[in-house]
């Protein structure tokens, strides 16, 4: 696998932007917005989309076929690639006859493994071909680079990925918690993967689109899809969550990028920094060494007495107090809180395995 930046790219520049409605609404919106994001001199990519997967049919499922005509006419009045989310082989086909030049596939679709395998067969042989994936809605590392793999096994080898967010479990501020671990597993995977963010579907909400794209850009991505719209408020699917033109170019140019390669004299400064990191990672090993070591004679001990593992209250106590620390300590108080919890899970594993095992 091999990036494909200087085939989205326009001017073979960073960070790539892909840009345009969430939904192709009528040939006047489509062409319109085209035009004012060209005049932002900033997008690489146009996108649209023209067949929405919907929950429940009955709502907007986009305007179909027609849509191409109007992405192509956009296309050749503004020069923009374009690209479109294809969920079967039909898509695909009608895609490639009005001259899309990126495929994606959709968070719903990358799910469907047999979905996935259908439109990498359908582009077997295309050697020009370019496929974008989206993340699964789930947050499924293997079945994501299983999806990038269907491709490359049919010779597909210009392909990217997307990252859109997951499906989120009870309160969030986003409508699709990024879990940043995931994108970054995947690029240690795939060192050359061309990676784009997705922060409109991330957020759901255009007040928090600069966060997530400024994260986006200080942890490597290669690329931002920020959707667009002349009136949001009035558009036809995902209003919250569009940008005007005008607005997406302010989001743009207060976008800090953050240098790539560096100077011998700041290299030589960040190595002092991370070799301190190093010794406290050591430690910090060290410390959980000790503190399971300690874990295993309380398990010992509550085996010999008849004593249960797990002790709710105790378990309340050391979390609260830690959280507490954490505020004094300025260390934000969800990391500590997950760092104790899987500490707890293992130190629970642990005194569960010694408490079950048979006396010699």
């Amino acid at each position: 696998m091999k990036s494909i930046n200087h085939l989205l790219s326009q001017k073979n520049k960073l960070p790539i932007i892909i840009s345009g409605p969430c939904s192709a609404e009528t040939e006047e919106q489509l062409i319109s917005t085209a035009i004012a994001l060209k005049k932002t001199i900033k997008i690489d990519v146009l996108r649209a989309g023209i067949w929405k997967p919907r929950t429940k049919p009955g709502s907007f499922e986009g305007v179909g076929t027609i849509g191409l005509k109007w992405l192509l006419e956009a296309k050749r009045q503004t020069g923009f690639k374009t690209t479109v989310e294809v969920a079967t082989a039909k898509h695909v086909e009608e895609a490639l006859k009005h001259e899309v030049d990126i495929l994606w596939i959709g968070a719903r679709t990358t799910a469907n493994p047999f979905a996935v395998q259908d439109i990498a067969d359908s582009l077997q042989g295309n050697s020009k071909a370019i496929v974008l994936v989206k993340n699964p809605i789930n947050p499924e590392l293997m079945l994501w680079e299983g999806a990038l793999e269907r491709f490359l096994k049919v010779g597909i080898t210009n392909i990217g990925a997307i990252h859109r967010g997951f499906s989120k479990y009870g309160d969030s501020n986003y409508r699709n918690p990024p879990q940043w671990q995931i994108p970054i597993e995947l690029k240690q995977h795939f060192p050359e993967l061309t990676l784009i963010c997705d922060p409109s579907h991330i957020c759901g909400k255009r007040e928090t689109l600069f966060h997530v794209a400024q994260k986006a850009m200080d942890l490597d991505f290669d690329g931002l899809m920020i959707e667009s719209h002349l009136t949001p408020d009035l558009a036809w699917s995902d209003a919250q969550q569009q940008l005007t033109p005008r607005d997406l170019l302010i989001l743009l140019d207060k976008l800090v990028i953050r240098k790539g390669k560096l100077s011998p004299a700041l290299t030589s400064e960040i190595d002092k920094l991370r070799q301190k990191i190093n010794v406290l990672d050591s430690d910090l090993i060290d410390v959980l060494s000790k503190r399971m070591q300690i874990v295993a004679q309380l398990g010992k001990y509550k085996k010999a007495n008849q004593v249960q593992i797990l002790q709710p209250k105790r378990w309340e106590e050391i979390l609260n107090k830690s959280l507490e620390e954490a505020i004094e300590k300025g260390v934000g108080q969800d990391f500590i809180r997950n760092v104790l919890t899987e500490i707890h899970i293992e130190s629970i594993k642990l005194q569960s395995k010694i408490m079950n095992e048979e006396e010699k």
